[in-house]
């Protein structure tokens, strides 16, 4: 290879730049280049990280997302090497991120970049990796890739390349849903924790819904009612809600925060009681007799847009619950989380069901 010459390397959406000289441009490019809101993200791996989910934990990083630390921390579970990727990719797709930049990829164990390519499979992102090194160093799974670049601007026109479409539509910022003619907002609904319990009486209008379509999604019941309000949640609040790294734990914590219903009432939560573009979910009661239809604020629709990207990634049946593993399986770090987020006042709603 020639010297200052910069080689890089396509298989399909996988590009890798060569850069023999470490060339200080590359790198301030490609830092340049993050932009979550435009849905390219630069991820920096952590230096010499044993953790075995530590580029899983660069990528959350990269997505503005903080997990706490310590032994003890709640985010304990996003240690599995699966947990951590399965999380990385819902935010991905939740977010719309199309491309995303890797420097010093030389650097990245031969595992780690397996575990990076099937992420990038599973969200169908646009892969750029800086390779500061001889390209006769490039491991098995990235040498069989060969696209060349033979000036500064063939790399500046890769990075205003918009990427790939996102592969699972995320929601469009301020979407709301509109009301369907002649719908009402459900009455005996208030904006307390104890809105419509089973044993309160309803109107008429509103049993008889619930009698005819007990158990349709959110899209069907907008036709029929008109949301409820959201609670107004304070922006700091939100704002560290938003930051949490697991989706199921961010989803399941912004609905008790602009809904005020316990936690257990998110048991029977499916995929189809999301609406398509996050605008409203519909909160089910037992037996299905005090259901309700909750407007999203724009605050949580990325956070509940995660959550569901997090349950499709793995094929379920219709009625499973897409928060079902955060109340099974980590419910006591639901409430540890819950209980750092003074400012949603949430703690008690999530007491109900953890003991």
């Amino acid at each position: 290879m020639d010297e200052g010459r910069v080689v890089a390397a396509g298989y399909g959406d996988v590009t890798v730049v060569v850069d023999e000289q470490d060339d200080l441009f590359y790198t301030r490019a490609a830092l340049e280049a993050h932009c979550p809101g435009a849905g390219r993200v630069t991820v920096h791996p952590t230096p010499a990280s044993g953790h075995p989910a530590a580029l899983a934990h660069d990528v959350l990083y990269a997505l503005g997302k903080r997990l706490a630390p310590g032994p003890d921390s709640p985010d304990v579970w996003l240690d599995s090497v699966k947990a951590a990727w399965q999380a990385a990719a819902a935010w991905t797709q939740a977010t719309g991120v199309r491309h995303v930049l890797i420097p010093r990829a030389h650097l990245l164990t031969p595992r780690r970049i397996d575990q990076l390519l099937t992420w990038r499979t599973a969200t169908e992102v646009q892969l750029t990796l800086l390779w500061q090194e001889k390209a006769r160093k490039l491991p098995p799974a990235l040498a069989q890739v060969e696209r060349r670049l033979s000036s500064r601007d063939s790399f500046e026109e890769l990075l205003a390349e918009p990427g790939p479409i996102p592969a699972r539509p995320s929601f469009p910022p301020g979407a709301s849903m509109p009301a369907a003619p002649g719908a009402k907002v459900v009455a005996g609904v208030s904006r307390q924790p104890s809105a419509w319990l089973p044993q309160e009486p309803r109107p008429a209008s509103a049993r008889q819904v619930q009698h005819a379509f007990p158990c349709v999604g959110a899209m069907a019941t907008a036709h029929l009612v008109q949301a409820v309000p959201s609670v107004d949640a304070a922006a700091q609040g939100t704002a560290v809600l938003s930051a949490l790294a697991h989706p199921l734990a961010a989803g399941a914590l912004s609905v008790l925060a602009f809904t005020r219903v316990g936690l257990g009432r998110l048991r029977s939560t499916r995929d189809l009681d999301i609406a398509g573009d996050v605008s409203v979910i519909k909160i089910h009661g037992i037996a299905h007799r005090s259901c309700a239809l909750y407007a999203v604020p724009d605050w949580a629709q990325p956070l509940l847009a995660a959550a569901r990207a997090h349950h499709r990634l793995k094929p379920h049946p219709e009625e499973d619950s897409v928060f079902a593993p955060v109340m099974r399986c980590e419910a006591r770090h639901l409430r540890a989380h819950a209980e750092c987020l003074l400012h949603l006042n949430v703690a008690a709603l999530v007491d109900v069901l953890v003991p």
